[in-house]
């Protein structure tokens, strides 16, 4: 099933009429190009101002003392 002449010919037909001749493939890519670095650029500025500023973590200190027996919960439920 290879391609015989009719088709290449569509296929050129079409080829011509998307890309319109000369200089018509490098503006496309032109084009392409400029919406890519103004993409990278918004995303670039979104992380700028998205972000917290950063504060140090202070330390927690958790009290080890033994629980008395009279402090304890001693209602059981169920």
């Amino acid at each position: 099933m290879g391609l015989s002449g009719w088709h290449l010919l569509i296929l050129a037909l079409v080829a011509l009429l998307i890309f319109g001749g000369s200089g018509r493939i490098s503006s496309i890519m032109g084009d392409m190009a400029k919406g890519i670095k103004s993409f990278k650029k918004g995303l670039s500025e979104d992380d700028d101002t998205d972000k917290p500023e950063a504060r140090p973590i202070e330390p927690r200190v958790i009290d080890q003392r033994p629980v008395k027996s009279s402090e304890r919960d001693t209602t059981k439920t169920g």
